[in-house]
């Protein structure tokens, strides 16, 4: 058994979301075995000033903490961050002249808010094999993160902290800065290729599973998944390396029928430059019938008009001698009321501040301390949501 240990943030990430994790890697007969997977908790403390729609980024599972009250109120937790905890066992083997892949992951909760209850979120966001071959590509079959604004919540630094939704205890995880900057990936039903690396550029198209649109009279209550046509998602990037200077940039989008209603369609682009210890990124979004946090909800009015939304954010980050991150970020995302026969009120602008501090105290661990500063402007009224987090977070 040879143990490998994710030495950068950005190959935990990669891990995350894909079969080419190195954890605890296991030889076994024709396959390689990978066990790996991710560990945190953090102490958050919010200071919410109801207001807004808080639809957007204020969901909160506590009551006294609704858009309907009228004081503020602060909250402490011990909880999840963005990422969840997660195990991941992946497979690889040679057969036939294909290369043959698995994963599947659990994703068990770790904040609990009642007595004599242990959390009951518990999520299985992947199960997919993969078919290819170095000479053209590969398939994936199965369930795993959507492609359409995967690179944003890839490249977005709460991924290693808590962001915003820290008063969801009891969920499995908190909402980072989906919803104020981009579009929730989400986890999908999928058959997608992915070309070669032909000198940096690559790209993957796929069908996904269709989501139902929630909210106005195109609600499928209680079930967010289905459509009588399925989604197409892409995405193409080119990555580059000149001297001490490395990026990334990507275009994608996303487009599906919805029942009852016309179509939801976004598009999105984003850059990722790293240079002298700097890395900067900019990302933006332009969608409709999309929604505005997750996809599709709110995306439809009850006239089955689509919404238009739109958002993006930008991020700079240092890292310092002592191998520190601290990194600023701003994003917002916006959903528009439709000119007439709308029930939106007005026009619905979510935003978040947030400054972070990432110090790795091994190789597999990282402490984190973070603060974020949402605000949710709808109806002429603006609510309110200040965050501290401070905890760890360990990749294996």
């Amino acid at each position: 058994m040879n143990k490998k240990l994710g030495l950068a943030v950005a190959g935990a990430l990669v891990a995350f979301s894909s079969a080419a994790n190195a954890g605890i890697t296991i030889p076994a007969g024709d396959w390689t075995l990978d066990v790996g997977g991710v560990v945190n908790a953090y102490y958050t403390s919010t200071n919410v000033t109801p207001g807004g729609l808080g639809y957007g980024a204020l969901w909160t599972t506590n009551d006294s903490l609704n858009s309907t009250a009228s004081t503020a109120k602060t909250q402490s937790n011990i909880t999840t961050g963005l990422l969840p905890n997660y195990l991941s066992v992946s497979g690889k083997s040679r057969q036939n002249d294909l290369d043959i892949g698995f994963t599947i992951s659990i994703n068990p909760g770790a904040s609990t808010r009642q007595a004599g209850i242990q959390g009951s979120q518990q999520e299985n966001r992947q199960a997919f094999l993969t078919i290819g071959d170095a000479s053209w590509g590969s398939v994936k079959l199965g369930k795993d993160l959507g492609i359409f604004a995967s690179n944003a919540i890839l490249n977005d630094m709460t991924l290693l902290g808590v962001g915003s939704g820290a008063t969801l205890a009891g969920n499995t995880t908190t909402t980072g800065r989906i919803g104020t900057g981009f579009m929730y990936a989400d986890w999908k039903s999928q058959v997608a290729y992915t070309s070669p690396n032909w000198n940096g550029f690559q790209f993957t198209a796929g069908v996904t599973q269709a989501f139902n649109a929630i909210g106005g009279s195109v609600s499928a209550t209680g079930n967010n998944r289905g459509g009588a046509a399925p989604a197409f998602e892409g995405q193409a990037s080119y990555s580059f390396a000149a001297d001490q200077v490395t990026g990334k940039v990507w275009v994608g989008g996303i487009t599906q029928k919805v029942d009852l209603a016309d179509r939801a369609e976004a598009v999105d682009v984003g850059a990722n430059i790293n240079f002298a210890g700097f890395g900067l990124t900019g990302y933006y979004y332009d969608g409709s019938g999309i929604g505005q946090t997750v996809q599709l909800y709110n995306g439809f009015d009850t006239a089955k008009k689509a919404r238009d939304s739109s958002g993006g954010y930008v991020q700079a980050t240092y890292t310092l001698p002592t191998s520190t991150k601290i990194g600023v970020s701003y994003g917002e995302s916006n959903l528009d009321k439709n000119s007439s026969g709308d029930t939106l009120a007005t026009d619905l602008q979510d935003s978040m501040w947030t400054v972070g501090a990432y110090h790795p105290l091994t190789k597999s661990v990282n402490l984190v301390a973070e603060y974020s500063d949402v605000r949710s402007e709808y109806n002429h009224a603006e609510g309110k949501a200040r965050t501290v987090a401070l905890g760890a977070i360990l990749f294996f």
